[in-house]
C-alpha cells in the first residue's frame, strides 16, 4: 500500500484523489478518460500527507496502485460525487481485495500445475 515518502505512514488514495479533485476540479473528468494522462497528471500532481503536513510528488506513490485505481474509479459509475468533489469508494479497501484476489489467484494456478 502507499506509504508517505517522508514520514512512512499509510496513505489514504480516496484521500490522494480528493486532492487532486480539490485543485483539478471539473478536468479531472479528462483526466479520467485515458489511463496515461491520468498517470502523468498523477506523477506530475504534489500531494500532501494528511500526517505529517509536508508535501510529495506523485511519481514516489506505488504506479500499479495508481493503475488500479485510475480501473476502479472508471469501473465504478457513480464513484466521484463531482459536485461535492468527493470520492465514494474506499480505493485502499478495494485495492486490498484485489491484490488477496491476484495472490489467491496465483496460488490455485501454481498448485495445478
Amino acid at each position: 500500500m502507499a506509504r508517505c515518502p517522508l514520514c512512512g505512514k499509510p496513505l489514504d488514495w480516496r484521500e490522494l484523489m480528493e486532492q487532486m479533485l480539490a485543485k483539478r476540479g471539473n478536468e479531472m473528468k479528462k483526466i479520467l478518460l485515458d489511463k496515461e494522462i491520468f498517470l502523468n497528471e498523477l506523477r506530475d500532481f504534489v500531494f500532501k500527507c494528511p500526517h505529517c503536513g509536508e508535501e510529495f510528488y506523485g511519481k514516489t506513490l506505488p504506479e500499479k496502485e495508481a493503475e488500479k485505481v485510475f480501473e476502479l474509479l472508471n469501473e465504478f459509475k457513480g464513484s466521484i460525487d463531482w459536485e461535492n468533489g468527493r470520492v465514494r469508494l474506499r480505493l485502499n479497501s478495494l485495492l486490498a481485495l484485489d491484490t488477496m484476489l491476484e495472490e489467491w489467484d496465483r496460488k490455485v494456478k501454481g498448485s495445478k500445475i
